[in-house]
């Protein structure tokens, strides 16, 4: 199983993962307020209320510390983790967390009616049939229970574009291995022509972003910190990059 996330997003303005060395625990979007996916996770958000569905109100009153966290199982074995929508990195988790999981597909936004447990899981069976889009190619996963990277993660993978920086001096922090997997890059030649994708404006954004016509996840996460651009544009831009500048092996 997969965590994946941004490496290099403020939280409470430091680094996520020097918030998380910190705090020694992977955070739910109802405590960082950030994320990747809709920005819902407060009582009577979005979020809230799938996860209120899904688990018969058991979270409703909860502390925002106690609830799940959101992952993916990576069946797939993709090198860039299980959902690639969400974040250049990812946690691979250890196969004890797997006891405490539930998942579904599709994903909860979708208001699925299929679940499983790892012991009954009929949902990898059923996703082949459903690949409409590469980032929407996952099991949805719910880990109960807190995530500690220096019990329950196998290693942290990065992209290569943050050796060297400040997201690896904090990733060597956390008390787990850290990898790097093969790298996201596009350049907005090849972005031009998929202008249908999210759409065109998100291609100028995209060109404006870019560094001698080449994206990477670092350039963007400069961006999404940059009050001259809309983190949701900066999200359909990412989208785009990890859509059509995916590695294809890792490293």
């Amino acid at each position: 199983m997969t965590l994946n996330f941004h490496p290099d997003r403020p939280v409470r303005g430091r680094l996520v993962l020097d918030a998380m060395a910190e705090d020694g625990v992977y955070r739910s979007q109802f405590v960082t307020g950030t994320g990747n996916g809709r920005l819902t996770a407060h009582p009577g958000g979005d979020r809230w209320r799938w996860e209120s569905r899904i688990f018969a109100g058991a979270y409703d009153d909860a502390p925002a510390r106690e609830r799940p966290v959101h992952g993916a199982l990576n069946f797939r074995r993709k090198p860039v983790g299980g959902a690639p929508r969400f974040g250049s990195a990812h946690f691979r988790l250890t196969a004890e967390t797997l006891a405490r999981t539930t998942f579904c597909h599709p994903d909860s936004f979708h208001e699925p009616a299929d679940f499983g447990v790892a012991a009954r899981m009929p949902l990898v069976a059923q996703a082949p049939a459903d690949r409409q889009d590469d980032l929407d190619d996952y099991v949805e996963a719910q880990i109960h229970g807190p995530v500690r990277p220096d019990r329950h993660v196998e290693a942290l993978v990065l992209d290569p574009c943050h050796r060297g920086t400040p997201v690896e001096e904090a990733a060597l922090r956390l008390g787990c291995p850290v990898e790097w997997h093969g790298g996201f890059r596009l350049t907005v030649t090849e972005l031009c022509r998929h202008p249908g994708y999210r759409g065109q404006e998100y291609v100028d954004l995209a060109a404006r972003i870019a560094v001698d016509g080449l994206l990477d996840p670092r350039m963007l996460g400069a961006a999404a910190s940059c009050e001259d651009h809309d983190p949701q544009a900066v999200k359909k831009v990412w989208h785009c990059l990890a859509r059509f500048g995916a590695p294809t092996h890792a490293h």
